[in-house]
């Protein structure tokens, strides 16, 4: 006789939802690691299409499409979107996925704080778009339309767009806060036993670096936006300069968020990579330690460089000195990272995978942009490139490889594991081709635009300019067309295909290095022996 009572069956019922709720109330870290990368692919593409109505502006001279007051709006979102819905939330995703598989946790240490890290997303999101559509509709000022950077007095003075961005903003830093805690919690105390800080994955290295620093500069953004709020509605002066306030303020406020935020979606990128080369060299990462004391070294460092982004408001020589040593200091870690990974290709067993293709395409498209970091870190040559299109190029190169390269690296890397198919190797290549062709024919030609001295955030531009942004418009269109083919590669991968066997990137010599953690003694002369 069957024993099952209804609290029973309600209690089986609650722990295994059904239809919408189980994604609502999901406590499961692989669920949650799906829904971030979903909602970050859609803000990718919300943030992609608003971009490529710019790049449509700017195919010719001339306002054709949208008007100036609308150019602005269009961007002041997309770099909001894209850094704040697309980047962070990518990475987040697949710190959910994987973190736990690499220390040997069952699950995330706050089940329940991760759900609702992720569920104030949507609400967000919603918000920091809302006043734009409306705007489309006719219906009030649209949205903010102060560039990202949202820097004051203007953004005290804008339309009520500003208002929704705030409470945007500080919606995204609350999630970000919370999985950043849950993040921290999980590697101190969950993970496998045996396994001490320094034998570690460097995944899990690279997520808990920068799950400190968006704790650090988080809460300063949002005490900015609130001073923000006041000066607009409460009648304080934090940045008016007729009320004794300092617009200046602001731009060290955000910056001292900004600047560290690069290195947020650089590192978790860093810490995917060498599982990547890895696994396609077949080699254990090289300089383990190296590269985890240069990721520490990279984190402090960049809470104290902040202000090179503001060379031209008017510092103090002493102030841009020390900003420039302290910038160009930086670089030193960094090219120890990129030594360590270039290292681990030498002598490697190399095979030329999708992902492969996204970790080397990353480390040279990024080394790019890391190069031409260094002449706008010269406070005298800053002065002519800050507001020229040279910095977009350099920006863009540093981060479209990092946050949406090197994510579609790991992506594709850990596809099998996560569905339990192959992907079409065939259209993953095209799609990284497309990918380059699309980044360079963007990119490359804004440098160009910029020595020439195109500044940024026109709607519109002189005719000998013409050409080159033509090259620029079609690159990005090439870019966005790429982003829909890597969708349905995802799509027909979790509908079906060829099944992932259990070492889907086993070589022919039987080994397959998934998590660089220490590795065996060897000296590259032979392969170390797996035990």
């Amino acid at each position: 006789m069957s024993t099952t009572t209804a609290a029973d069956t309600h209690a089986e019922h609650h722990d295994h939802p059904a239809g919408f709720s189980r994604w609502l109330l999901t406590t499961n870290h692989k669920d949650i690691g799906n829904m971030y990368l979903i909602f970050a692919f859609v803000m990718l593409m919300v943030g992609g299409a608003m971009i490529l109505t710019v790049r449509a502006e700017l195919f010719t001279p001339g306002l054709q499409i949208v008007k100036p007051e609308l150019f602005n709006q269009l961007i002041t979102l997309h770099g909001l979107i894209m850094v704040f819905g697309a980047a962070m939330p990518a990475a987040t995703g697949l710190a959910n996925w994987m973190l736990p598989m690499v220390i040997g946790a069952p699950d995330m240490a706050l089940p329940r704080l991760n759900n609702w890290s992720f569920w104030i997303l949507p609400p967000a999101a919603v918000m920091l778009v809302t006043p734009f559509v409306l705007g489309l509709a006719g219906i009030g000022t649209g949205g903010a339309d102060t560039g990202w950077t949202m820097y004051a007095p203007l953004s005290v003075q804008t339309g009520w767009g500003m208002d929704f961005t705030i409470f945007a903003v500080h919606m995204l830093g609350m999630s970000s806060i919370l999985a950043s805690i849950n993040v921290i919690v999980t590697i101190l105390n969950m993970r496998a036993p045996g396994m001490t800080m320094f034998k570690m994955p460097l995944f899990a290295w690279a997520f808990l670096l920068t799950a400190f620093l968006l704790i650090f500069i988080m809460p300063v953004l949002a005490g900015g936006v609130t001073m923000l709020l006041m000066d607009r509605h409460f009648e304080t002066n934090f940045f008016n300069a007729a009320g004794g306030g300092d617009p200046v303020l602001w731009q060290h406020i955000f910056w001292f968020m900004g600047h560290p935020e690069v290195y947020v979606l650089l590192l978790p990128i860093a810490g995917v990579i060498p599982h990547v080369i890895s696994a396609f060299a077949r080699k254990p990462s090289f300089g383990y330690t190296a590269q985890v004391w240069s990721m520490i070294a990279i984190a402090a460092l960049s809470i104290v460089v902040w202000a090179h982004h503001m060379f031209t408001s008017g510092m103090s020589t002493g102030a841009q000195l020390y900003f420039m040593y302290s910038t160009m200091l930086i670089s030193l870690p960094l090219a120890v990272l990129f030594y360590c990974w270039i290292a681990t290709f030498w002598r490697g067993s190399i095979s030329l995978e999708t992902p492969m293709l996204f970790a080397l395409g990353f480390i040279v498209f990024f080394g790019w942009g890391g190069l031409t970091g260094l002449v706008l870190a010269d406070a005298a040559a800053d002065a002519q490139y800050h507001n020229a299109y040279f910095l977009v190029a350099h920006f863009h190169y540093a981060l479209y490889p990092t946050t949406v390269m090197g994510a579609m690296a790991g992506v594709y890397y850990w596809l099998p594991k996560w569905t339990g198919h192959m992907y079409d190797e065939r259209l993953g290549k095209l799609h990284f081709i497309l990918v380059a062709i699309g980044m360079n024919l963007t990119f490359l030609p804004q440098f160009l635009l910029g020595l020439a001295g195109m500044p940024r955030r026109i709607p519109d531009y002189a005719l000998q300019f013409a050409d080159l942004n033509m090259a620029s418009s079609i690159g990005a269109f090439i870019l966005g067309i790429s982003h829909l083919l890597f969708i349905y590669v995802v799509i027909k991968c979790v509908r079906g295909g060829q099944k992932a066997e259990a070492r889907a990137w086993e070589g022919a010599d039987g080994l397959e290095w998934t998590v660089p953690s220490p590795a065996p003694y060897h000296t590259f002369e032979t392969q170390p022996v797996v035990k």
